[in-house]
C-alpha cells in the first residue's frame, strides 16, 4: 500500500505511521494549519513584548517618571498588560512583567520595576 505526503502527495518511505515525506512539508502544514488560530497570540504577545521594551528602556534605574506624551511617541499601547496591582490605599498600578507604571497627575506616569 502506497501512502502519500500529506502536504507535498510524494511517496512516504518509512514508519508506517509517517504522515509527511520529511520535517520540511510537516513544518508548512502545521504553519497553514495553525495561521489563523495564532494570530491573534502571536499579536497580543508581540504588543506586550514592545510594551516591556518601552518601559525597561525609560526605567533603568528601577524607578522613574515620564510622560504619557513619550511612552506613545515610543509606541506604547496602553491596552496592553500582563497585571494589575492595587495597594491598600487604593492605587491602581498596570504591569507589563515585572515592569509597572502608575497614572500621575497633568499626563505623567511613575515607572517602577518589581522586585521579587
Amino acid at each position: 500500500m502506497k501512502r502519500t505526503c500529506s502536504e507535498c502527495g510524494d511517496n512516504i518511505v518509512g514508519r508506517i505511521d509517517k504522515k509527511f515525506c520529511c520535517d520540511a512539508c510537516r513544518n508548512s502544514f502545521n504553519n497553514r494549519v495553525n495561521k489563523d488560530s495564532k494570530n491573534l497570540i502571536r499579536n497580543t504577545n508581540n504588543r506586550l513584548r514592545k510594551n516591556y521594551r518601552i518601559l525597561e528602556g525609560l526605567n533603568p534605574n528601577k524607578k522613574t517618571k515620564t510622560s504619557r506624551a513619550k511612552l506613545i511617541e515610543k509606541g506604547f499601547d496602553f491596552n496592553y498588560f500582563t497585571s494589575i496591582y492595587k495597594t491598600k490605599i487604593g492605587t491602581i498600578y498596570y504591569f507589563v512583567y515585572d515592569q509597572g507604571y502608575l497614572p500621575l497627575e497633568n499626563e505623567y506616569y511613575a515607572l517602577v520595576k518589581r522586585v521579587e
